[in-house]
């Protein structure tokens, strides 16, 4: 098990980049938690998922709603989408080998990337 004190250091990092940008759980945490922690991907993404259930639910939401940023209704539609996707996401991560997720997840960010960074 991780030092305590690492965990805080590396949440209030993750905290402060999902802040500031939008992105943290899948995008940071979960690499983190693989290559520092050495965690399963499996383990990685299933404890960044349960670690932003009440923070961003709660806090960083709140400093968003305060400015008017925040669609309710949209967020709702979301959250219920996100629900039964994540159950199902979940199932199949379970059941897929390792190295597989790990190469998905990194063809998705360098497509996410690449699309953001030539954007404009």
């Amino acid at each position: 098990m991780p030092q305590w004190s690492l965990l805080i250091v590396t949440g209030i990092l993750v905290g402060v980049v999902s802040g500031l940008i939008g992105i943290g759980g899948g995008i940071l945490l979960v690499p983190i938690l693989v290559i520092l922690f050495h965690f399963s991907q499996q383990q990685a993404q299933g404890t960044s998922l349960a670690m932003m259930i009440p923070p961003v639910g709660i806090f960083a939401v709140m400093q968003y709603y305060k400015h008017g940023n925040v669609d309710l209704k949209v967020a709702a539609f979301l959250a219920l989408g996100f629900a039964f996707g994540g159950y199902f996401g979940g199932k199949l991560a379970n059941n897929l080998p390792a190295n597989v997720i790990e190469k998905i997840f990194g063809i998705v960010l360098v497509v996410v990337g690449i699309k953001i960074f030539f954007k404009h």
